[in-house]
């Protein structure tokens, strides 16, 4: 690991001067992404800007969208009352990341801003059309998203909340990984009032939606209509821990458990 000089800000606006006036610094929310890959030497930032000093980022506030602080841990997100009441299949995701360990230090904006392909959370907020908040703007979550580890963000743009829409009915079901608990294939969908949305993780270079789930779910919200060959594998992941092939058959079988969780 090389050195390099550690920063902790007290406000968001003090954090993105640090980034601007330092062309290799790195933000720090958890560290549950970014310290694995320093320590392998994966990247080399000059400068580290711990957001830990900016309590306000860890907020979860009721309505509808419900708000949730960039900052907020798993665990955070899994046991609030309010998510667990508005948006019950979120909650029930946030509780199923990792070990208690990753779920007490990692955050729901570290997860989103890295964006890891195989990564719970892009699966859920996509499929629920949520709406992401920088220090500068909003970004439809339709649109943050762009490629592998890749999004939407300037590289001195801080990701401050994610807004999440409620939903009438939402669930992921995750074939996961035994060694670390990401998904090999997830699938979140969500009922809501501008029609179904399903969203998928693990399978790709990045969180997709599948239209033709969608459609087939807009006509009867049934696990029976989710169809066994409703995803092609062509452009689908094929790599140690799954085939193209068996990911496209996962797609099915989680998304028909996640509409049967739905209820």
């Amino acid at each position: 690991m090389n050195q390099f000089d550690f920063h902790r800000p007290s406000s968001v606006a003090d954090a993105v001067a640090l980034l601007r006036g330092h062309g290799g610094a790195k933000v720090l929310a958890g560290g549950q992404s970014l310290l694995p890959v320093l320590k392998l030497d994966l990247a080399q930032p000059t400068d580290l800007v711990a957001l830990a000093g900016v309590p306000a980022l860890r907020d979860i506030r009721d309505g509808d969208p419900v708000v949730i602080g960039a900052l907020a841990t798993h665990d955070a997100v899994a046991t609030s009352p309010v998510v667990r009441q508005r948006i019950p299949g979120l909650a029930r995701l946030a509780g199923g990341i990792g070990d208690p360990q990753v779920r007490n230090r990692g955050t729901i904006g570290g997860s989103v801003a890295h964006a890891d392909p195989a990564a719970d959370y892009p699966a859920a907020l996509l499929a629920l059309g949520a709406t992401l908040e920088t220090d500068r703007r909003k970004i439809a979550i339709d649109s943050y998203f762009t490629g592998f580890f890749t999004t939407a963000l300037a590289p001195d743009e801080i990701l401050t909340a994610v807004h999440v829409p409620v939903p009438q009915a939402a669930a992921y079901a995750k074939f996961a990984s035994p060694a670390s608990k990401y998904a090999i294939v997830g699938v979140f969908v969500a009922r809501t009032g501008g029609g179904v949305r399903v969203a998928v993780t693990g399978a790709g270079t990045h969180v997709f939606r599948v239209p033709a789930l969608e459609a087939a779910l807009n006509a009867s919200f049934s696990a029976a209509a989710v169809l066994p060959g409703s995803v092609a594998p062509d452009d689908l992941r094929s790599d140690g821990e799954a085939s193209a092939e068996y990911r496209a058959h996962l797609i099915t079988v989680m998304a028909r458990r996640a509409v049967e969780a739905c209820g």
